[in-house]
């Protein structure tokens, strides 16, 4: 299964008429934040694929239509169920895990087994600002998807195959200064529910020799800024969809 993975920065490779000749092999979008809506429009409505979302902490001007704590535009008097009716044509994940039967894995017996995905919205918390959370109220919201982990680990085998973020984890891909520095409580979930992969934007890259994947313990951690294409196989040794690894290409060239 193939994903294309986006954010922070919008890509000339992706943002073009051939978009669609160049990724027609995807599955599914994956964007991990401080994109516009129109950008991403512009994305599922070229590939008409599934895309799952997450916010920033920049761009957060629809932020409000997803999080009932946002600030909300005193200009807009469009309630939210009307601007939500009219789409951006992904779904929104922060705070929530999907268990997407759209995308499937055809296990051992030939039966079928949904994508598990989960995420998070948000960085840390540096200047009060929407969307950055301190690292205690980023833990509660891992804990609030704790149940659901715990349910896919007994009806699917595994907790999660993709946890998208918009922040890395605490000294993986992260920097010192207050704004870019990791979450230490998504360690905590790679170490507890171990996803296959953690996809994250947040980090800038203008090198192109700069760290994009780290391996931790049982995930691999993905910078996807500007854009990557991933391809995701997990490598299945049970009936119920238990995994024992993955098979992960980070297709760069693309």
């Amino acid at each position: 299964m193939k994903f294309l993975c986006v954010s922070d920065i919008v890509d000339p490779l992706v943002y073009s008429t051939s978009v669609k000749e160049r990724y027609s092999d995807i599955d599914a979008i994956l964007c991990a934040g401080d994109l516009s809506m129109e950008y991403q429009d512009f994305i599922v409505t070229a590939l008409s694929k599934p895309m799952f979302f997450i916010f920033g902490n920049h761009d957060l001007k629809d932020f409000y239509l997803y999080n009932r704590k946002a600030k909300r535009p005193v200009h807009n008097r469009m309630n939210a169920m009307q601007v939500m009716d009219k789409g951006h044509g992904g779904d929104y994940i922060s705070n929530k895990s999907i268990a997407c039967k759209k995308l499937s894995f055809t296990l051992p017996d030939g039966k079928k087994t949904p994508l598990l995905i989960a995420g998070v919205s948000g960085s840390i918390r540096y200047n009060k600002g929407e969307d950055q959370y301190t690292e205690k109220q980023m833990f509660w919201q891992l804990l609030r998807l704790a149940p659901k982990m715990i349910w896919n680990r007994i009806r699917y085998g595994r907790c999660c195959d993709i946890f998208l973020t918009h922040a890395s984890p605490r000294h993986i891909h992260d920097r010192e200064d207050p704004c870019h520095k990791g979450f230490e409580c998504f360690n905590w979930f790679i170490d507890k529910f171990k996803p296959a992969m953690l996809i994250h934007g947040h980090i800038h890259l203008y090198d192109l020799q700069a760290v994009r994947t780290t391996k931790s313990k049982e995930t691999m951690v993905i910078n996807c800024y500007s854009h990557l294409v991933v391809e995701y196989q997990p490598k299945f040794t049970g009936k119920k969809g238990e995994a024992s690894g993955s098979l992960i290409d980070i297709l760069s060239d693309r």
